[in-house]
């Protein structure tokens, strides 16, 4: 139980880098809160606030159970969990910006 935990601390923690940026930046970015769901953008006071919430979760989670930075199974599972998430955020948004190209590009021949 203890790697899953660490593993999805890794997912929290690189879960709240895009969020945090593009709230700090000021700039809308997909959430869970968004409509359609992690497709529409939500705001930047939003961003902000889940890529917290996610840096909060996450480090706490490390802090409960200590990974050094070293070859071992905790630090394992943690890169894992980071990677596991970056892998699917960079498949997702990268799908989700191409859709709202091809949308844009479609809304100005038709307009």
């Amino acid at each position: 139980m203890n790697y899953v935990v660490i593993f999805l601390a890794g997912v929290l923690l690189c879960n709240s880098i895009p969020h945090l940026a593009c709230g700090l930046r000021g700039e809308p970015f997909p959430t869970p809160f968004a409509e359609p769901r992690g497709v529409g953008d939500s705001p930047a006071l939003v961003n902000f606030l889940w890529g917290f919430f996610n840096l909060v979760t996450g480090m706490t989670l490390v802090s409960n159970r200590p990974v050094a930075v070293a070859f071992s199974a905790s630090f394992v599972a943690l890169i894992v969990g980071a990677m596991a998430m970056g892998i699917y955020l960079s498949l997702h948004f990268g799908k989700v910006r191409r859709e709202k190209e091809r949308d844009d590009r479609k809304s100005a021949i038709t307009t």
